[in-house]
Formats: C-alpha cells, structure tokens, sequence
C-alpha cells in the first residue's frame, strides 16, 4: 500500500490505493455472504472464541456475527441493518449488489474514468432501474391472494410450515394494521423451545405467574397493566430513622393495601407488572384469586394493553377513583398458562385484533434459525401487501438490466461507464442465484437476457432444479418490490460514499499519545 507521511503522527492513504482497500473490504464481506442466496444456497457456520456455534443463511445475521475490523466494511453491515429495520428481508440482496457497484466502479476508474463520472452514471443508471421496478410491482389487494403464500416461501427459504402460519397470522392481522407504517409483523414472531407451531389470535407474555397458588386460567378477565412496580412509596433510608418518617412509612403501606382493596373489588382478574411485586401485595392478591405477572417486558406490556384495550398507568394511577381506575382496565376472553413453556397466552382480548405466531423446535439452534426464517417471510409478507409483488429469481434485475443499458446513449460523455456499473450489479443476483445451483452463470444469463428480449417479459429467470428458461410468475417465484427497491438504493448510497473516499487518514487518539499501528489495522 502507497503511504505519505504527513505528520510525525499521521498517515495518509493515496487515492487510489484508498479505493482499493476499501472495495477488497466489501468484497471480503459480500463474499461471505453470497454463498446463501437463492434456493440452492448453503448455510454458514460461525464459531466463537468458546466454540458457540451459529447455522445459518440469513445474511445479517451473518454480518451482524462475523467479526469486522474495516471501516468500509461497516458502512456496507450498517446499510444492510438499515434494509432490515426498513424492510426487514433482503439483506444478501443489498451486500451482493453494493459489492459489485463499488467493484465495478474501481475498474473503471482503474481505466481511467473519473470518479464524479462514474458517480454520476451511478446516480442515473439506479434512478433508471428504480422507476422501472416501481412500474412492474403488481399490486396485492387481498390477503387471500394466494401469491402471499409464494411471497413467504421464497423469503422463507421454502419452509412451507411456516409460510402458511405467516400468511395466517397477517390475516389475523388485518389488512389495515399491515399497512400501518409503525406496525411491524415480524414482532408478531415468538420463539420458544419445545413448543408447537401455531399461530392464534391473541399475545404472549413470555413469563409465568408470580406463584402455583394463583388461578392457571381465566375466563372474561378484567386486566390491569401497570408500567411501574407495584409497591408502596419508597422512602430514602435517613427518613426511616425518624419517627414522623416511620410514621410516614405505615401511611403509604396502609394506602397502598387500600389500593389493593380497590383493585380486588373492582374484579381485577390479570395484573401485568413492568417492574418488582411487593410481598405484602403478592399474598393480598394471591388471596383474592387474582392472577399476577411480574417484570413483563415493555413491548408485550404495550401489544397486551393494546390488544385487551387497557391504559398502562404508574402505580400513582392506583389513587383515581374507582370510577376512573375501571376506565384504564382492557378485557380478555382467555388468559391460559402453560407451565411448561413458562409463558401466560392472552386471547379474545376487548381492544384491537392482534395475533402472535409462535415457533417452535427441539434445540436453540433450530429454533433461533426458524424464528429468523419466519420473522423475514413475516416481514416479506408485510412489504409485499405495503407495496406490491414483482418476479423473483432475479429475473426483475435482468430485466431492469436490458431496460438501464438503454441509457448509455442518453448520459453525456464518460458516464456512461458509471451506467455499466448499474448493469453489472443489477445482473450480479442471479448470476449469484445461478452458480449456488451449480450451473454456468454466464451461459444461464445469456440464455435469459435473449430470452426476455425474445418474449418481451420480465419475468424469465431459470428454474434452479432443472436448469430451464421459465417464467417465475408462473412458478410462483415472486419477491415483494419493496425489497428491490430499498435493497438497489441502499446499494447505490453505499457505493457512492466508498468511491468518493479519496483519502484515509488514521485520527489521532483521544489521549494525544502516539498511534498504535498504522492502516495495516485496518483491515477485515
């Protein structure tokens, strides 16, 4: 690597060894994830430093895993945890195709292209590809469609099981709540060792009661979440050596034992707890026959209040009146215990339909695996009914492809290499898709880029078990256009930051002292 020296300090990369090491670094970390993509695709095996072992295919959990010490590297993991969170599936999609952006790209600046040319052919040959998807998404306006079921096959890694429990749990759902921007399906996703798949209407709180002696199923329950601990006032310890703050001491558990009182005659049969239970409350409730659930996580206290149609109150809520106190209680139809899974499942709840698909399987391992599994094709599912359906198989990308190499006669000068770089990318999935299945790559492409023009359709990608030309409509190969779309944008963004990277220069410590190593630490 070509270094300057700038300061006694300080080291400076030269440009184009700058673009070099940072593009080697994506390459480093698109390679270790290609290996998954399509249905042929293999599993990665990622070992700690004390033999714990991760099986997987799922390319962020990969990324998130695998150890990585390169800056470039990290923009490319922070770009696909962005995919996730956005779109939550299509994470390799995005890796594979930035990788092969800012490799393209150094090869035409290595010929002599210059940068803001490429960026600019970048820019123009992705706006091109985008409208294109955007016009090919076919709508889905039903959760019948049986295309939804494909959508959560193929993002489920053909896992037929839970891609019927996935499509189950969004029509439980509702089409409305799906297409609420700060829902999230994926969330509906519970995995538990041992348990039996199944997807029902209701929520799960991944706890079991305070105590045996309390009631294991309930019928019509009236339900209190309480965002707080429930326990009296706590005083500071010096106020307790005094006798006005002792007495002020029995003021609080005397009021607080009224509460109780409140609660158990206005029929409170569930109370959900965020915090610690007082020992004085546990008994005075176990007593009533009411059912009590202590240090419940924050998000199921809120998918519980909402879907029982309760109002989480502080345990200062407990001084309202009873009249006001009723207002703030949701309802359940059933609340049921299973104690061998430890958990509390609350169905027929009085507020808003929610349902909670659980996944199940002999050992962590697998059953981490396939909870994944069905948190992306829950989340496939989701982004295909937000924003349509376009053909999998890479297929679409071959098609936008053929569509961008038009734009090379419209772009002014040099440009034009930066659009090439936009077709190589584009085509770079399915070439990937191809070579998991064991074919020649660049045969395949060949026959379906002729093939398309041939037949004017976009949907012609190779079937991966025969080898053949098909349509992927018609297999029922689909993939929902959200993910292209943000996978493709994400890519670009990427791309463009690492090729303007002309210069990299290692900061000086927080300390003032001298550096320990210089950009040879940088590595992946």
């Amino acid at each position: 690597m070509s270094v300057k020296q700038v300061s006694q300090n300080t080291e400076v990369d030269e440009r184009l060894a700058a673009l070099m090491t940072n593009t080697n670094a994506l390459r480093a970390i698109s390679t270790a994830v290609e290996g998954t993509i399509g249905p042929k695709g293999l599993d990665t095996m990622l070992v700690d430093k004390f033999g714990d072992v991760v099986i997987t295919n799922d390319g962020l959990t990969i990324l998130n895993l695998m150890e990585v010490n390169h800056p470039a590297a990290r923009i490319l993991i922070n770009a696909a945890k962005s995919q996730q969170e956005q779109v939550g599936d299509g994470t390799t999609t995005t890796t594979i195709l930035a990788g092969t952006l800012v490799a393209s790209g150094l090869d035409q600046v290595v010929r002599g292209v210059p940068v803001a040319r490429v960026i600019e052919g970048i820019r123009a040959g992705v706006q091109r590809a985008l409208t294109f998807i955007r016009e090919q998404a076919r709508p889905v306006h039903s959760l019948d469609d049986p295309l939804l079921t494909r959508v959560a096959l193929v993002a489920g890694r053909g896992h037929g099981d839970i891609a019927e429990l996935v499509v189950e749990d969004a029509r439980l759902t509702g089409l409305e709540k799906l297409q609420d921007p700060f829902f999230r399906l994926a969330d509906t996703v519970v995995a538990e060792v041992g348990a039996e798949s199944t997807v029902f209407s209701g929520t799960i709180i991944s706890k079991d009661r305070m105590n045996r002696e309390m009631p294991r199923e309930l019928h019509d329950a009236r339900v209190l979440v309480v965002d707080d601990a429930l326990e009296p006032e706590a005083l500071e310890d010096e106020a307790l050596g005094t006798e006005a703050g002792f007495q002020r001491y029995l003021a609080l558990r005397e009021e607080f034992r009224r509460h109780l009182a409140k609660l158990v005659a206005l029929g409170v049969q569930l109370i959900l707890v965020d915090r610690g239970v007082d020992d004085e409350a546990e008994e005075i409730l176990t007593e009533a026959g009411i059912m009590v659930i202590q240090r419940v996580s924050h998000k199921e206290l809120v998918r519980t209040a909402e879907h029982c149609g309760a109002r989480l109150i502080k345990r200062s809520g407990l001084r309202r009146d009873v009249a006001d106190l009723a207002r703030c209680l949701g309802t359940a139809g059933r609340v049921v215990v299973d104690e061998k899974l430890e958990q509390v499942r609350i169905l027929a709840g009085g507020g808003k339909p929610l349902a909670t698909l659980l996944v199940g399987a002999a050992t962590d391992e697998v059953v981490g695996e396939r909870e994944r599994i069905a948190k992306d094709a829950a989340a496939a599912v989701q982004a295909a009914v937000t924003g349509g359906i376009v053909p999998g198989g890479g297929s679409i990308e071959l098609a936008a492809a053929r569509h961008v190499e038009g734009l090379r006669n419209e772009v002014r000068g040099m440009a034009a290499y930066g659009v090439d770089c936009v077709v190589a990318a584009l085509q770079r999935p399915f070439s990937q898709i191809i070579a998991n299945a064991g074919f020649n790559p660049l045969e395949k492409l060949g026959d379906v880029l002729a093939a398309q023009a041939e037949r004017s359709s976009v949907s012609l990608a190779v079937d991966c078990d025969s080898g053949e030309v098909a349509d992927m409509m018609e297999l029922g190969v689909v993939d929902p256009a959200l993910v292209k779309l943000h996978a493709l944008k994400a890519a670009a963004e990427v791309a463009e930051a690492i090729l303007r990277i002309d210069t990299i220069i290692k900061k000086k410590e927080e300390g003032g002292g001298p550096p320990r190593g210089g950009l040879d630490s940088l590595k992946t």
